[in-house]
């Protein structure tokens, strides 16, 4: 009983939620709070041992922590993704309420919220996945140069361009090419898992790096590393993942171009010149960007910090430091013949996933609180279904009896 109430009240959007859940499907009369009350020991557990985890891998010599545990197996590709999403995090003094449970609650309405409640957790995607190599590169997809996709995609990553309302009112013809080109298949997800916090970035490093060691991803024939250009993820990746090729996300790069190309410009020569730019960075020829950004710079002007943001040189600008920054994280020809994914929207959906349960305007949590969910959520979304061992061992210490796997 008490591990569906944990599984009802971290896979719904909110306690109040898994209690009507509860009550129609399994006829359990139960309030939100008790909900809450199962799942927050049951989350504060489940960080302990996480925790202990994590120290356990920190202490182990550095040649260890770059191989293979015993009895596991390396999978032959191995790609961790990494990025942050947003909840509101409320201090214990801001808080009225005389039941202290209720700093933990979410969809609690009436407390103060001028915007300096939210804040960043971090979450860490780790993948199995299978793919093809191959001696020829693909050329890039339709829908990278679909302007319609093109302006939805950019639009999401909230990049703004001056142009964009003109640009939705045209429609872009793109050249055909006459040469068959093999078709870009991404890689396939064959297992993931998760980890999640509201910890510093090194604490998150190190949990993201226990987690990928258990799974012998250090020993992985093939080995990535996903992120956007934030320098955070960099970091994580130069001090545990060093050994991973590091690849910066396509869609983000693609977005900074795709502005730059269109800053100053009528939709339709910017839309030819974004088409030109983006399938060089395609091709991996992201110097030849580099330098046409740098000459389109020139003919704008250096930018300013009193710009708007609309500016053109300033988007300009952005764009090509952005690229400066990240170009040898940019090879993606080279990763596309290597079976490599070059796209983060594996981990994208892995932050709105968590985001539907733990973000909203009215759902406050306490730093205890938000990592117990986390934890929580992080465990019902991995493939490998770590709650199921959790209670087993727990029944274990519970009762004394020796636990028994199942039969394969």
């Amino acid at each position: 009983m008490q591990a569906k109430v944990v599984y009802a009240g971290s896979r719904n959007t909110s306690y109040s939620e898994a209690a009507d859940n509860l009550r129609e499907l399994m006829d359990l009369t139960i309030s939100d709070k008790e909900v809450r009350r199962v799942c927050k020991p049951i989350g504060a557990e489940r960080c302990v041992e996480r925790d202990a985890a994590t120290a356990a891998y920190e202490a182990l010599p550095l040649v260890e922590r770059k191989g293979v545990p015993d009895g596991v197996t390396a999978p032959d590709l191995a790609v961790v993704g990494v990025d942050g999403g947003r909840l509101q995090v409320i201090d214990a003094a801001d808080d009225d309420d005389d039941d202290a449970d209720a700093n933990d609650a979410d969809d609690r309405a009436g407390c103060p919220n001028n915007g300096r409640h939210w804040r960043e957790d971090k979450i860490g995607l780790l993948m199995t996945m299978t793919s093809d190599e191959h001696e020829a590169d693909p050329e890039i997809p339709e829908t990278f140069v679909d302007s319609l996709r093109i302006l939805k995609l950019t639009r999401d990553l909230k990049t703004r361009s001056a142009k964009r309302d003109a640009a939705e009112e045209e429609s872009a013809e793109s050249e055909e090419s006459t040469e068959e080109a093999p078709e870009w298949k991404p890689p396939k997800v064959k297992a993931k898992s998760l980890v999640a916090t509201r910890r510093p970035w090194l604490a998150f490093a190190l949990m993201a790096a226990a987690a990928a060691w258990q799974k012998g991803f250090y020993g992985a024939a093939r080995k990535a590393f996903l992120g956007d250009g934030a320098a955070a993820n960099w970091t994580l990746w130069r001090n545990h993942f060093s050994s991973f090729e590091p690849i910066l996300d396509f869609i983000h790069a693609l977005s900074y171009v795709f502005a730059a190309a269109l800053a100053g410009r009528e939709f339709a020569d910017g839309w030819a010149c974004y088409v030109r730019w983006i399938a060089a960075v395609w091709q991996g020829r992201v110097d030849e960007v580099i330098a046409a950004l740098t000459e389109r710079q020139s003919e704008l002007g250096m930018w300013e910090t009193s710009d708007p943001a609309t500016a053109p040189r300033r988007i300009v600008g952005r764009a090509l430091e952005y690229l400066r920054n990240n170009r040898e994280q940019m090879k993606y020809a080279e990763y596309r013949r290597a079976g490599l994914p070059v796209v983060s929207s594996y981990v994208e959906s892995a932050v709105k996933q968590f985001n539907n349960r733990v973000k909203g305007s009215e759902k406050f949590w306490t730093e205890d609180g938000a990592e117990e969910m986390l934890q929580l959520r992080g465990d019902q979304l991995s493939d490998d279904r770590p709650l199921d061992a959790f209670w087993q061992r727990r029944s274990a210490k519970a009762t004394g009896q020796r636990v028994y796997r199942k039969a394969a």
